[in-house]
Parts: structure tokens; sequence; C-alpha cells
């Protein structure tokens, strides 16, 4: 970790005092962008919110949830070299687990609603596992949300 601490740019992070909240800020904002990008879709999923098909609803809302994801991991890896000791942190690396099975999950919900394929069960299996990847999706991104808090999560059950 002293080698990530010792880069220009981590150095330089640390060095301008507003960088590190203005990331935080853009990394939360994206967090919001993500879980509302995967609420949308599971609504639809799940039977609410008729006025699009499924797939055309995920088709709407996967740019906006891959977009989140892309300035999350960009925020999240400046934030990182400006506290490079975070990477040792047990809540992140927990958030970096639910995270890779969120992404898996998301990945899965995206290929089963993808137009024009055949899924194996036909369309009623598709919708019965588009309805449980929907769940199994939405609980491991606000895991992740609960993960990325988990210091302050910790410090309430320890007082």
């Amino acid at each position: 970790m002293r080698w990530i601490a010792s880069l220009p740019l981590s150095q330089l992070i640390r060095k301008i005092g507003w960088i590190i909240p203005l990331l935080q800020t853009i990394h939360i904002l994206a967090t919001g962008v993500m879980l509302s990008s995967v609420i949308m879709i599971d609504l639809r999923i799940w039977g609410y919110s008729r006025s699009e098909t499924a797939i055309e609803r995920t088709h709407r809302f996967l740019p906006w949830l891959w977009g989140g994801l892309l300035l999350l991991t960009v925020t999240g890896v400046a934030l990182i070299l400006g506290n490079p000791r975070s990477l040792v942190d047990p809540a992140f690396q927990a958030k970096m687990l639910v995270m890779g099975l969120a992404i898996v999950a998301t990945i899965v919900v995206a290929v089963v609603l993808r137009p024009g394929d055949r899924v194996i069960g036909g369309a009623a299996g598709a919708r019965r596992t588009a309805g449980v990847m929907a769940t199994v999706t939405l609980v491991l991104w606000v895991g992740v949300t609960f993960a990325g808090r988990g210091r302050w999560i910790s410090n309430i059950l320890m007082h």
C-alpha cells in the first residue's frame, strides 16, 4: 500500500482538501443512479409499471446502470488512491465481493431479457428466472451500498 500512497496522483488527491468530499459526493450520486435503474427494471419485471415491456425497460435503464457503475469505479479508484488503507478494511473487501456478485446478477438479468433470444424454459421460464434474478440483483446492490457504509454500521453495533 505504501507504493500506492507514494504515487503522484495519490499525493495530489490527499493534498487538495476538496477532492475527497467531491469524489465521495459523486460516488454517492452514482450509487443513486444505479439503484434507481435497478429498481425501475425490477418494478417492470415484477409486473408493476406496465407502460413498457420488460425488454424495453431493461434496454432503457441498463445504460444508466452501467454508466453509474463506471462512475462508481472511477471515483472508487480515486478514493482508494487518496486513502490506500481502505484496501485492507474488511468492510471494503465485503463491498467488493458483493459488488462482483451484483454485477454477475445484473448481467444475468440483461441476458435473460435480451430481445430475440430463446431462453431455456420458454417465456414462463424466462419470466420466473428474471423475477428471481431481479430480486437477487436488488438485494445485492443494496448490500453493496450498505457494505460501503460498513465502518459506520460496525460503529453503531459496537456501541
